[in-house]
């Protein structure tokens, strides 16, 4: 009976915060001495950063006018920051070039089909996905060459692509490259690990050569240096010579990133749908390839990303895209200004910072679904 308790334990402290803002920042930003200074670091930076940023871009800036006049702070008495009258005047030239305005609805339905195709293929509810991928893949290449570059047959005069540009040439290189690069990047990772030796030796190769070259060596060759090599009487399209250099460059850079999936699916896998009865091509397409796939999520899109910011580099070779239709269109005397050139970059970095983030967050948002069904 000695060592029974008589007396009451007194009530223990509450334990520290779990959750909550308070628990968060002790877990994520302060979890240690050399966490805390880092972080205390970067939010300084921020808060000098980030209210300069707001009085330029927002509070400062000048959002109508019809000259640089109205961007000048020795005209309009105070300080100016962003001249975004000058990106409302010139958004129509930003967006298609030098298309003709009465035709512009048909880059607009092709932006439209574009989104369409997007929507269906990324929408993981989506019905009838088969389907979505030969409207993805096969009728919207079509559509859309017949739609920009027109069809007399139809009612849809001929557009040269000379006129086309602005944000309208980058969307339609982005998705060449982007619809061209994964497809062939499978095969060719497929024929590297190939058993025909042959095959195995071509795609090697293939794969080496374009990821030896650098993509603006590509476009050069392309776009100045193979017309010397054809004949006199053929021509290729001065857009579609970049698309294909842009295709190939892609797919091969892709064919690596599929391959470290491939490589990280145990033979196993193979051994026992093979022992299953499953043919080679149902191996590969039923077994192999969703789980290859499924590993490589974040290289396949940090890939499409890349293709998407160097799409920029066909503007070296006369291509008028997005940030060639900007220089151009700040290059305009009536919109004379200091704050234009920064306006002008500032709205490409913006423009290319909500495609990319959006990408990204859409390869999360896969990955996190993929987690939760391994977990189920």
């Amino acid at each position: 009976m000695s060592r029974v308790r008589t007396a009451l334990i007194p009530p223990s402290p509450p334990p520290r915060a779990v959750a909550g803002p308070v628990a968060w920042m002790r877990r994520n930003l302060f979890s240690s001495l050399g966490n805390g200074l880092t972080s205390l670091a970067i939010l300084a930076l921020l808060a000098w950063l980030v209210p300069a940023a707001l009085r330029f871009l927002v509070l400062d800036a000048v959002w109508t006018g019809d000259s640089g006049a109205a961007c000048r702070p020795e005209i309009v008495g105070r300080p100016v920051g962003a001249c975004w009258a000058f990106i409302g005047e010139k958004i129509g030239y930003l967006t298609y070039g030098s298309y003709p305005v009465a035709e512009r609805w048909r880059p607009n339905l092709f932006f439209a089909l574009s989104a369409l195709a997007l929507a269906w293929m990324l929408w993981p509810g989506s019905p009838r996905r088969g389907l979505g991928a030969v409207f993805a893949f096969l009728l919207l290449p079509l559509a859309a060459y017949g739609l920009l570059a027109g069809m007399p047959a139809l009612g849809l005069d001929p557009v040269p692509t000379g006129r086309w540009g602005g944000f309208l040439v980058t969307i339609v290189v982005s998705l060449v490259g982007i619809v061209a690069a994964l497809p062939l990047g499978i095969l060719l990772a497929l024929g590297r690990r190939s058993e025909l030796t042959v095959l195995r030796l071509l795609c090697t190769g293939f794969i080496e050569f374009w990821r030896g070259v650098p993509l603006i060596t590509v476009l050069f060759m392309a776009n100045v240096m193979l017309p010397l090599f054809l004949p006199g009487d053929l021509t290729v399209d001065r857009l579609v010579r970049p698309l294909v250099g842009i295709a190939l460059f892609a797919s091969a850079y892709m064919a690596e990133v599929v391959r470290g999936g491939l490589q990280a699916v145990p033979r196993g896998q193979e051994e026992a749908a093979a022992a299953l009865g499953l043919t080679r091509p149902q191996v590969l397409a039923f077994v192999v390839l969703p789980q290859a796939l499924k590993v490589v999520v974040p290289g396949i899109v940090n890939t499409l990303i890349g293709l998407f910011k160097d799409t920029t580099l066909v503007s070296i070779v006369g291509i008028s895209d997005f940030i060639r239709a900007l220089e151009a269109a700040r290059a305009d005397p009536r919109w004379s200004a200091p704050s234009v050139p920064v306006t002008a970059y500032a709205f490409a970095a913006l423009v290319y910072f909500a495609v990319c983030f959006g990408m990204a967050r859409y390869a999360g948002f896969i990955e996190r679904r993929l987690a939760a069904g391994d977990r189920r």
